[in-house]
């Protein structure tokens, strides 16, 4: 007798009620993988939309800093004046309070090691007064938010001879 045959004679020796069991807890076994499968699913969409709004979020204040560089450009030239007094002395301290708080970042000291990553080179000499590329004039500064780098700080290089 071949297998097929067997299997149709055995199940003729159960009761109509085995074989509904059979079938109900198969189907809650396949319904159960189903319900796991789609609460994983549904777990990781709501983690990599929670990604997406976070990352639109940081784009989007990123967006309107690199905008807001021209002004603070012009208010550190008026600082640098001395021509910051008054009233727009007080906007611009509420400017960079704001920008502050949305963690914008100034960058760019005389004296650092030049680093391309963060440094556009615009200016380049040779002195005896250094042992590596150095950035000895800050022409304008660069700004970061967070740890992107929204403006590479413009620089006078210095390199040893």
């Amino acid at each position: 007798m071949n297998a097929e045959a067997s299997d149709t004679i055995e199940a003729l020796d159960e009761s109509p009620v085995e074989v509904q069991e059979e079938a109900v807890e198969s189907d809650l076994a396949v319904l159960t993988a189903d319900l796991q499968r789609l609460q994983a699913e549904y777990a990781n969409y709501r983690k990599r939309v929670e990604r997406d709004r976070a990352l639109a979020h940081d784009v989007a204040i990123a967006s309107v800093l690199y905008e807001l560089l021209p002004i603070l450009d012009d208010i550190d030239r008026a600082r640098d004046h001395e021509e910051l007094e008054g009233g727009f002395k007080s906007v611009a301290e509420k400017l960079g309070a704001v920008v502050k708080r949305l963690e914008l970042e100034k960058f760019g000291e005389v004296g650092a090691d030049f680093d391309p990553k963060i440094h556009e080179a615009l200016m380049h000499s040779t002195s005896s007064e250094v042992t590596k590329p150095t950035a000895t004039a800050i022409l304008q500064s660069g700004y970061k938010y967070r740890s992107r780098v929204l403006r590479p700080a413009r620089v006078a290089v210095t390199d040893p001879e």
